[in-house]
């Protein structure tokens, strides 16, 4: 499935980082803030919440840690739910100066283990906004169980909609290679296809799967 798509899509290139990311410093802060903002929205309101930290001169840790969260909330409005996802922001912003010294490598330089059970215990952090991070801020080779992904997985018959994210993850991690440019690349592959064909009414005609067992209906 994952030839299938790559050389039917061809490559993706994620995560995608603005241009106004000055340093790979920067860059890996603001994947880990568009983890954030992007739960439960679509990516063109993150990407004008991105915009709007720029503007601010606001991804940065100290800023973050400065700035009150309720101003926050009225920069990031754009991504919905902003109220919740600037708190969660504190939080994360919080746990990295308290516990790292205010370093992210030295949160994301952790084992993968220890770096996925830190960020757990962020509040309003769950395992796929913790993987994400991890898969392409962290450089770790861990893969992203999305709602994509899910509906993806049940509609060609490998996994029902009972099985949980543990259960997903793990057999991508048993049966693709703990490669970090594949996993990378297959999380955006399934998300492209998602978006052109495995709708929530599914668009099989033209899918790259469609040679695939599958049930649209699923």
């Amino acid at each position: 499935m994952f030839e299938t798509l790559k050389n039917a899509l061809g490559r993706q290139g994620w995560w995608p980082v603005s241009r106004d990311a000055a340093t790979p410093a920067q860059a890996r802060l603001e994947i880990v803030l568009g983890a954030v903002l992007t739960q439960n929205t679509a990516w063109e309101n993150v990407r004008r919440a991105l915009a709007a930290l720029y503007r601010a001169e606001l991804v940065d840790l100290a800023a973050l840690d400065a700035i009150d969260e309720p101003h926050l909330a009225e920069i990031i409005r754009s991504s919905g739910t902003f109220r919740v996802k600037a708190r969660r922001i504190k939080a994360f912003v919080r746990t990295v100066q308290d516990e790292f010294a205010g370093s992210l490598d030295a949160l994301l330089g952790l084992p993968l283990p220890q770096a996925r059970a830190a960020l757990l215990r962020i509040h309003g952090v769950g395992p796929e906004t913790a993987d994400a991070i991890l898969l392409y801020a962290g450089k770790h080779a861990t893969f992203v169980i999305d709602a994509y992904t899910r509906r993806v997985l049940v509609r060609h018959q490998l996994a029902t909609r009972r099985d949980g994210y543990d259960d997903l993850q793990a057999r991508f991690h048993e049966e693709a290679p703990a490669d970090l440019d594949v996993y990378r690349e297959y999380h955006a592959l399934i998300v492209e296809l998602s978006k052109r064909h495995c709708r929530a009414k599914a668009r099989c005609e033209g899918c790259p799967l469609e040679g695939f067992p599958h049930d649209p209906s699923a």
